[in-house]
């Protein structure tokens, strides 16, 4: 018998369990984990990068949660002496039409109190990056570089030394809520009795939190891979820190940039489309009845519709290599096609809802079974600890 059941070990669950042991040794908690080690999906295929705060609404979750968070993992890297490197960023302007929107994440970011972030004009830029050709830019010293993997390995340790217990090859298969407590199926037989279950499974969060309760879930994970070239050795020079264009407002992705790896070398990427299976890490990963079930979802087939166009261009680049390299040379005038090598890619699992939304903020649906993170995609890395106090508090309330 548990106290918490938490299902999934990637940085939120970690991070979650960490922040609930921590307030409450007495409790009994356990992370179930369908793999071997933590970390498998969204954060070991992280692209790395310590958020400011810079991109979100003021006052919501995500703009609360980063900017918290921020400086709780700053502060739990310095103390427990896990590698990173606040290097700063650009987000450049590269046409006129960028100008506004550039000035109005400048404000944003004024609002987010990032009161240390500058606007930068085109010899300032660069100053910073001597190969970025843009006409006016904000630098963003907050910005930094970090391996999410070896934080989450650090999490996990702790929380183990706290009294936790992390149980590998349990893949949840169902949650019966007959007796007096929730009971926790997993695929290898075990069944675990729990006063509460707090769902941070990621890519599929939803399927979990169906599980928890009689009535639909409102949102469904739909997953969009995001792939990555690597910047060839004798290119990095071209790439000093990190390099962002102005993100497209109405798109929850921030489009292609440049990132220099806390482990050495230059990703560039990623492009953002539409994966046929929930964890299709390459283009010839397919899941039939996954990717029927997304596009049988209302929501996806209006967003579908409404941003055809985009999702065609992203899908061009991701087979046209030439196409890849001309949306990078935006920001990098030289780069050519043979300085790119293929790198690795990632799966966001990002929820859409019924209407056809997709969702800009972390969402946290409660039932009385369950407290389920149904949308936690980046900044959710950065914003990992205070994402677990959000969560912990919620738990706390009902013991």
């Amino acid at each position: 018998m548990y106290d918490i059941t938490i299902i999934g070990s990637g940085i939120v669950g970690l991070a979650t369990a960490l922040r609930l042991i921590e307030q409450r040794p007495s409790l009994k908690i356990a992370v179930l984990e369908k793999e071997q080690t933590v970390a498998m999906h969204q954060t070991g295929h992280n692209s790395g990068v310590i958020h400011s705060g810079l991109y979100y609404k003021p006052g919501s979750l995500k703009a609360t949660n980063c900017i918290r968070g921020y400086q709780m993992l700053i502060d739990f890297c310095r103390r427990e002496e896990v590698p990173f490197d606040l290097c700063g960023k650009i987000v450049v302007a590269t046409n006129e039409a960028q100008r506004p929107l550039l000035r109005n994440l400048y404000e944003r970011g004024v609002q987010n109190g990032l009161t240390d972030n500058r606007m930068i004009n085109a010899g300032e830029i660069r100053e910073i990056e001597p190969h970025v050709k843009g006409l006016e830019g904000i630098w963003v010293p907050y910005t930094g570089i970090i391996d999410y993997k070896s934080v989450s390995d650090q999490y996990a340790e702790c929380f183990r030394k706290a009294g936790g217990e992390i149980l590998f090859g349990q893949k949840v298969t169902g949650i019966r809520n007959q007796g007096r407590y929730p009971e926790v199926i997993a695929e290898s037989g075990k069944v675990f009795e729990t006063r509460l279950v707090v769902n941070c499974a990621g890519l599929y969060s939803d399927k979990i939190a169906q599980m928890t309760q009689p009535e639909p879930v409102k949102v469904r994970i739909i997953p969009f891979r995001g792939e990555y070239y690597k910047l060839t050795a004798d290119k990095h020079h071209l790439v000093r820190n990190l390099i962002y264009p102005v993100p497209d407002p109405n798109f929850p992705f921030l489009g292609v940039h440049f990132t220099r790896m806390i482990e050495g070398g230059i990703e560039a990427g990623p492009n953002a489309v539409f994966a046929f299976r929930r964890e299709g890490y390459r283009k010839t990963d397919i899941h039939m009845p996954e990717m029927l079930e997304s596009l049988a979802w209302p929501g996806f087939r209006k967003v579908a519709a409404k941003y055809w166009r985009t999702g065609m261009g992203e899908y061009y680049r991701s087979f046209s290599k030439a196409a890849f390299t001309k949306a990078l040379q935006g920001l990098i005038p030289e780069i050519q096609m043979n300085d790119l090598v293929p790198g690795g890619a990632g799966v966001r699992a990002q929820a859409c809802d019924y209407e056809g939304g997709l969702l800009d903020d972390f969402a946290i649906i409660e039932n009385k079974v369950a407290i389920n993170v149904c949308n936690a995609p980046s900044p959710a890395a950065t914003s990992s600890l205070s994402i677990g106090q959000t969560i912990s508090e919620k738990v706390l309330a009902r013991f």
